[in-house]
């Protein structure tokens, strides 16, 4: 196997949702096809130990969103698809990056720091409390997953940007110390994809509990898009789709000249119960085949761990000899 020209995963912690199909999935989707790239893409189920206690449902989550990315068309057979913890040289490579990183850059951690004025909020003497070195440590084993494969490109969220840089630094900080191995990766922002936003208008996140589940029954979806947030306006009364919940979960699914139309329609005036409906007629006819194939891909978890373990030895034709490669650099290797 080659360096990995893309590479992005997404954490079993719950059940796939739009947010995740608009900002992971369907870019995914796109990449893996191309013949000219090499792209991996994998479940991040050690990521999800950090939140996640409940090993039920751990696992439930790895076969959701397995079969949401088959589901929705990736090209497992052209990419390198498979399962973090099938992976046992990036843990090994954790430790190895967890000992040339300073600790003043895991205080900078976004999370870290959020959780810090979170106690402080809350009152609590011990400003760490509650902190374990799991989350501290969470951008390190994010470092690995993306060195591990050399990755050059990884198209991540805004809110992310921070630990690729991190990885970033920690790379070069082991190319500085020992010998030049690792690829610095290239951050990539998809400037023209918003962050979805979910039922409250805050960001669609399983945290938040305010996700629209990716394959849920066409019942469910219809009454979750009913219950989205929107202002007092009368049907007749001009809107502002710029800061319409609805508006910005169309716009991430439709085209510009659709989009541009519906805009325009705000501007004039539309009703709420009308933008509703047409916004679930919208997703729904997007997601009607893919999950039909997804109900039956959760039938048989059989075959999709038969996929994750295919991509799992591709990957490691690649890790294997990397790794090896690491561990002379640094000295570990046989003595005689």
């Amino acid at each position: 196997m080659k360096n990995a020209d893309y590479l992005t995963g997404i954490t079993t912690s719950g059940t796939p949702h739009l947010g995740n199909y608009v900002g992971a999935i369907r870019p995914a989707v796109e990449t893996s096809k191309n013949p000219d790239l090499v792209s991996y893409y994998f479940l991040a189920d050690y990521h999800s130990l950090i939140k996640n206690y409940d090993p039920g449902l751990r696992k439930q989550s790895a076969l959701e969103i397995a079969a949401a990315w088959i589901a929705l068309g990736l090209d497992y057979e052209n990419c390198v698809f498979y399962r973090q913890s099938d992976i046992p040289e990036i843990p090994e490579l954790t430790w190895i990056l967890t000992s040339v990183t300073a600790k003043g850059l895991m205080n900078r951690a976004h999370a870290y720091k959020a959780s810090i004025e979170q106690n402080q909020e809350q009152g609590h003497k011990d400003l760490e409390q509650g902190i374990t070195m799991g989350l501290f440590s969470y951008p390190i084993l994010m470092a690995a997953d993306i060195l591990m494969f050399n990755a050059r490109k990884v198209p991540v969220g805004k809110d992310q940007v921070q630990h690729l840089e991190m990885t970033r630094d920690i790379a070069a900080r082991f190319n500085h110390v020992y010998k030049k191995l690792f690829i610095l990766p290239e951050v990539v922002v998809d400037e023209s994809s918003a962050v979805l936003s979910g039922l409250d208008g805050r960001k669609m996140s399983k945290s938040y509990n305010n996700f629209i589940p990716l394959f849920d029954t066409q019942k469910n979806l219809k009454k979750m898009i009913m219950k989205i947030k929107t202002n007092s306006l009368g049907p007749d009364e001009p809107k502002d789709p710029d800061t319409c919940i609805l508006f910005s979960i169309y716009k991430a699914f439709a085209s510009e000249s659709e989009t541009m139309e519906l805009a325009e329609r705000y501007r004039k005036g539309i009703a709420w119960g009308t933008m509703k409906q047409e916004l679930f007629e919208y997703i729904d006819e997007i997601l009607k085949n893919p999950r039909k194939t997804y109900e039956e891909l959760m039938k048989n978890p059989f075959d999709i761990d038969v996929i994750l373990k295919k991509g799992a030895i591709k990957a490691r034709e690649f890790s294997v000899p990397f790794l090896e490669k690491i561990r002379k650099t640094i000295g570990i290797q046989s003595i005689g």
